[in-house]
């Protein structure tokens, strides 16, 4: 027995192993499963909602990253603007072989818009909203396009009365293949239609047009070929020198008449557009995680208030009010922790669900469902730790006192 006015002896004093503060830790939680499930759910939704966030802005940034590798960043567009008194301008005749001069351009097409109409048939009398666009063979080249029927405009066929449609213009005219010949009628006269294109996410505008050949459009239409869109493949090293000099090149006596354009920038501002719609939601997610933080904190306020016989039990048997402690922090935490892993494993599979309905490549940060898992038990050790100070504050007298 220890003297009056001496200090216990380090070897007599008491000791709570990691195993029994595990142990006491998670007693609560194993005595009241219903109230640590719900409880958990309340982190969870917080966790589960972050991850998912983060999964599934990064399967779309994945998914939209292949698509702008695919497509290549080296396309560009020259568009006529306005003059000096914003009047519509026009590109030069020469402007498509102008282009085709500068050295680190791989190829060139022009296209220009027809004033004219496309209908299926004479009896049709909606026109669809569709372009007719005369072009040259190089067109499909240049933007790296393919054909989904028949095949594309060539030094011969462009000569005749013959069509190409893109994807959109094919479904407006209610022609899904080539069987049976399928003809249009542009401004009176029937063209054969001998091929469609696969559709162009970078090119919308040649979608929803009717292509047909430059000579064709001059002697069957009687059209004047006036270049309206210029597209360019550039060498990939050298797309900004290729940009910086185009408008020159173009209009040489008024080059800010030129507009010059990357189709690939609107992919990667829509990008950037989901990277803060990202943030918002992550914001929202927090939100949430913190009202869970705070529903784990009530739960132990009132665990420690039912249990307050135990805790004078044990600090009369010769707990600590750091072993007292350090049992309700454990607890708090992993509770947290429990909702953590369940709340990961929900985000990472809304985010795969979600990334398969839409198509997207499946990303889910690794780090992401790890971070979800050490922020719940973060949140879950400070939310317990005004609980657990209240629990070691507890005189064992008056704890065991019965109410």
């Amino acid at each position: 027995m220890t003297e009056p006015g001496k200090r216990r002896d380090p070897a007599h004093r008491s000791r709570l192993l990691l195993t029994d503060a595990l142990t006491t830790g998670t007693h609560g939680l194993r005595s009241r499963r219903g109230r640590t499930f719900l409880t958990a759910i309340g982190i969870a939704i917080g966790i589960a909602s972050m991850v998912a966030v983060l999964g599934i802005s990064s399967s779309s940034r994945a998914d939209l990253i292949a698509e702008i590798d695919e497509l290549g960043t080296n396309l560009l567009q020259v568009r006529p603007g306005s003059d000096v008194l914003g009047e519509g301008a026009k590109l030069p005749e020469e402007a498509p072989a102008m282009i085709r001069r500068i050295g680190p351009v791989d190829n060139a097409s022009s296209v220009s818009t027809l004033d004219t109409d496309v209908r299926r048939n004479r009896f049709v009398e909606n026109t669809n909203g569709l372009d007719v666009l005369a072009t040259e063979p190089q067109l499909l080249t240049t933007l790296d396009a393919a054909i989904s029927h028949g095949r594309f405009l060539d030094a011969g066929t462009a000569t005749l009365p013959t069509v190409v449609l893109g994807s959109v213009a094919a479904e407006r005219l209610g022609i899904i293949d080539l069987r049976g010949g399928p003809t249009v009628e542009i401004a009176g006269r029937i063209f054969a239609v001998i091929g469609i294109l696969h559709p162009l996410p970078l090119n919308p505008d040649i979608d929803r047009s009717v292509l047909i050949g430059n000579v064709a459009a001059e002697q069957f239409l009687g059209a004047e070929i006036i270049p309206t869109a210029i597209y360019l493949r550039a060498d990939p090293d050298a797309v900004e020198a290729v940009r910086r000099v185009l408008s020159r090149t173009v209009n040489p006596a008024n080059p800010n008449e030129v507009e010059v354009s990357r189709p690939s920038d609107a992919l990667e501002a829509r990008a950037r557009v989901d990277e803060n719609l990202q943030n918002l939601l992550l914001g929202l997610g927090g939100v949430a995680l913190l009202v869970g933080g705070v529903g784990i904190a009530n739960v132990m306020i009132i665990s420690v208030l039912e249990r307050r016989g135990e805790i004078g039990l044990r600090r009369s048997l010769g707990a600590t009010r750091r072993h007292v402690a350090v049992q309700f922090v454990l607890e708090s935490a992993s509770l947290a922790t429990l909702g953590g892993l369940i709340g990961s494993g929900l985000g990472a599979a809304v985010t795969y669900a979600y990334a398969e309905q839409q198509g997207w490549r499946v990303d889910i940060p690794i780090a992401a469902l790890g971070a979800g898992v050490v922020a719940a038990l973060v949140l879950g050790a400070f939310a317990g730790l005004y609980p657990a100070l209240r629990a070691a504050r507890l005189d064992p007298a008056d704890a065991v006192r019965p109410a």
